[in-house]
């Protein structure tokens, strides 16, 4: 299918990206568009207005910084799996990036979209929770640092504004033992539910509308997963007892 009618725009300064965010009704994004792409494609998003933020080289990052590594709008997944300071610093942000999708995706994803898109499913929000770290979302009218607990609202919704770009994500050093461990029906599908563990702090996903923090010893308690096609809600509480077992045995 082609995506529905919309007008393109290519800024190549954060501030001009920054402009059009605030003068556009009804704006989409464009980072690697891994998710996005097939949204339009589906009919199932229509904005009237893509921003394209693919040419803007100072979003174009990973860096060292406050004790954790910094990550721009505009780093490639595969640029941060294989970075020498995520792996030295944030082992299990490239744990998990490696276990993203496929090769090829992650060539294209970048960290901050899929955080954006909010994704319950995802490997990287979950991440982001149980590191404890936080977003940098910037606008015309200044920046908000959010933590990754405010940031995820549900279903595909976070606590971006509509005229806010998340410019940078940052994850905290990993200290401790940590794991990414998740199960789907075939590799580089949705997880039916999976695990991400720093240290002592434990992070669920594709159990609940958003990543949730929980508590090991109890990892399933509160916890209401939908059923689908592919598992039932009793499956997914017994998955994640399963998972969280693995996630502290490493």
């Amino acid at each position: 299918m082609k995506p529905p009618p919309f007008e393109y725009h290519a800024p190549s300064t954060m501030a001009e990206a920054l402009d059009l965010l605030a003068k556009l009704e009804d704006a989409k994004v464009l980072a690697g568009g891994q998710s996005l792409i097939p949204l339009l494609n589906f009919r199932l998003a229509s904005p009237a207005h893509l921003v394209d933020i693919n040419g803007i080289a100072e979003l174009e990052y990973v860096r060292e910084r406050d004790g954790g590594v910094a990550i721009g709008a505009g780093a490639r997944q595969s640029d941060v799996e294989d970075d020498k300071t995520v792996r030295r610093i944030c082992p299990l942000l490239a744990e998990a990036l490696g276990q993203v999708a496929h090769p090829v995706i992650r060539n294209r994803g970048t960290v901050c979209g899929s955080l954006a898109h909010a994704d319950p499913a995802a490997e990287l929000p979950a991440v982001l929770l149980a590191a404890g770290g936080e977003v940098v979302a910037r606008s015309v009218r200044g920046e908000r640092r959010i933590t990754a607990q405010d940031f995820f609202k549900g279903v595909f919704d976070s606590a971006l504004e509509a005229d806010e770009l998340l410019v940078e994500a940052w994850f905290p050093a990993t200290t401790g033992p940590f794991a990414l461990v998740e199960e789907s029906r075939r590799h580089g599908d949705f997880a039916l539910a999976g695990a991400a563990r720093s240290g002592d702090r434990l992070a669920l996903f594709g159990v609940a509308p958003t990543p949730v923090l929980a508590d090991p010893t109890d990892p399933s308690h509160g916890l209401s997963p939908s059923g689908d096609l592919e598992a039932t809600p009793a499956f997914r509480l017994h998955l994640v007892e399963v998972l969280v077992r693995r996630a502290f045995a490493s």
